[in-house]
């Protein structure tokens, strides 16, 4: 198998799951202007501006909703449909967050092991 082709398989399947990452984080944030408005204060600016996650956008703001998931707050949460929605996101984080591991670890393997 030649390295180039096993780096774009994993690169490929981590862009995908950064789509679905970025895709269940939008479809969050829109339910938590029903679900829990003062958070949704918290991190949307205001004005249908929703939460962005682009570098210009207020990184207090992405560590705010960041530390919410990552803390596991909203398992008190009463709606289970938010709860679920929450959980996707931050599985889907982690899964990301693996899968960055394993492209960097398929970057050294190829670069060092000769594939």
């Amino acid at each position: 198998m030649n390295g180039d082709i096993l780096i774009m398989a994993v690169f490929t399947v981590m862009l995908v799951n950064f789509a679905r990452y970025l895709s269940s984080l939008r479809a969050l944030v829109v339910m938590l202007r029903d679900a829990n408005p003062l958070l949704y204060q918290q991190i949307c600016r205001g004005d249908n501006n929703f939460f962005s996650l682009s570098p210009q956008g207020d990184i207090s703001r992405q560590k705010r909703l960041y530390q919410y998931i990552r803390s596991q707050e909203y398992l008190h949460h009463h709606d289970e449909v938010f709860v679920g929605k929450c959980n996707k996101v931050r599985h889907l984080f982690i899964l990301n967050a693996a899968l960055s591991g394993a492209l960097l670890a398929t970057f050294f393997l190829v670069a060092f092991a000769g594939l």
